[in-house]
């Protein structure tokens, strides 16, 4: 447990896991910081296009390592490109916008980026097999990626001066770097898992050095929630869709060690919404088989959606983002 950068400390809260639909950057931002009072996040916004998807708004990110998108996918290249001014230019756009909305803010302020993990069983190296089949070119990336945190940290705060910054790192691909499912660039094998020790020992590298308070979030099934409590995370997002009672046991250890579950349980696509009681239930079973106290939800449990919201139409975004918040509250109202 990272006691030295420790998880803002909210009650009856919600966030975003980080995209919206659209490509109205100041539409997003006016949404985002809108709804979610407690813990506004910055925006990430796919449909824009290569360098603002998920993998591309990283790389980005990297520090002296340069990504094209080709025919395959991300790969690594010379020298920064179009592709790299352009991820370079939806963030600025995207920074700009949550600076306008932001002025004054003095509370908790979530910023994403891929994991390295995730990251290297993306990106494919320059012969064309992912960068997760090369140990050197993995820590290559998770260098090149702390820096380029580090630096967009400094800008976020450059701008947003009061805010108490989270860094989410998403790392989707991390249960299947752990058990040798990620597959090759061809397609027709799988790369051999990477060492539970080597993966943990990476992110604690990064969450030390980024020096604020860090959620991972993981959106598939085998999240390893141990590994990333020993690498310092201080929360840990999941899809609660995904888990089974056999994520009991790990999960009741980390919040018995402190860890903030950020628990996705608000549809992700267009689907009906239930009540904001009922889109909770889930999380209070959990907190009954675990035999906590329903009086500790609302403060150990921020709400979230099941994942981005890129899928989502925009009303549809702000009626999950809206009912979040709600459902968040009657945690803490109707805490049985």
């Amino acid at each position: 447990m990272n006691t030295e950068h420790p998880f803002p400390q909210l009650t009856a809260a919600a966030t975003g896991v980080g995209s919206m639909p659209g490509t109205d950057a100041r539409e997003a931002a006016r949404t985002v910081v809108g709804e979610l009072e407690a813990l506004p996040h910055l925006p990430e916004l796919p449909a824009r296009g290569p360098g603002a998807d998920m993998i591309g708004r990283s790389a980005g990110l990297l520090v002296e390592l340069y990504a094209q998108l080709e025919p395959s996918g991300w790969r690594f290249a010379d020298r920064p490109g179009r592709d790299t001014r352009r991820a370079h230019s939806w963030l600025g756009e995207d920074l700009d916008a949550l600076e306008e909305f932001t002025q004054g803010w003095d509370g908790p302020l979530k910023v994403q980026a891929v994991g390295p993990w995730t990251l290297a069983a993306a990106i494919e190296l320059k012969h064309g097999e992912k960068a997760l089949a090369d140990p050197g070119a993995c820590r290559d990336v998770a260098g090149s990626l702390t820096d380029g945190l580090v630096a967009h940290l400094a800008e976020v705060r450059r701008r947003v001066p009061g805010a108490q910054l989270v860094l989410q790192l998403d790392e989707p691909s991390l249960p299947a770097v752990l058990t040798g499912q990620v597959r090759t660039a061809s397609g027709f094998q799988r790369l051999r898992a990477v060492d539970r020790q080597v993966a943990e020992q990476t992110l604690r590298e990064v969450i030390r050095a980024v020096d604020v308070p860090v959620a991972v979030h993981c959106c598939a099934p085998g999240v390893p929630i141990g590994l990333l409590r020993r690498a310092g995370a201080v929360a840990v997002s999941l899809d609660l869709s995904l888990l089974t009672e056999r994520d009991d046991e790990a999960i009741g250890e980390a919040v018995e060690g402190g860890t903030s579950i950020l628990a996705g349980v608000l549809p992700a696509v267009a689907a009906p919404l239930s009540d904001p009681a009922g889109s909770v239930a889930v999380v209070r079973r959990l907190w009954r088989r675990l035999g906590f106290d329903p009086e500790s939800l609302a403060r150990r449990v921020v709400v979230t959606p099941s994942c981005g919201l890129a899928g989502a139409s925009p009303a549809q975004a702000r009626r999950v983002l809206s009912q979040s918040v709600m459902a968040a509250r009657s945690l803490a109202d109707t805490p049985e």
